[in-house]
């Protein structure tokens, strides 16, 4: 037989992560063309857009980065 199972729950411990946790709005190209500083990965994806049949889901805006508490 196997032994009786407890209970009472255990609760889960959490432990504060030194890891800080960001999130950025996705923008597409339109919004990337007209920014007033245009960063790195902006450019690129500008870039490949330009080019024909070209298909983008968008890209993160670092302009747009904020904390997630």
């Amino acid at each position: 037989m196997a032994p009786p199972k407890g209970k009472g729950k255990v609760a889960k411990k959490k432990i504060a992560s030194s890891i800080e946790q960001y999130t950025m709005r996705i923008v597409e190209s339109a919004t990337c063309s007209v920014c007033k500083t245009p960063c790195t990965r902006g450019l690129r994806y500008l870039a490949l857009m330009e080019k024909p049949g070209a298909v983008g889901k968008g890209v993160p805006c670092i302009l747009t980065r904020r904390k997630i508490n």
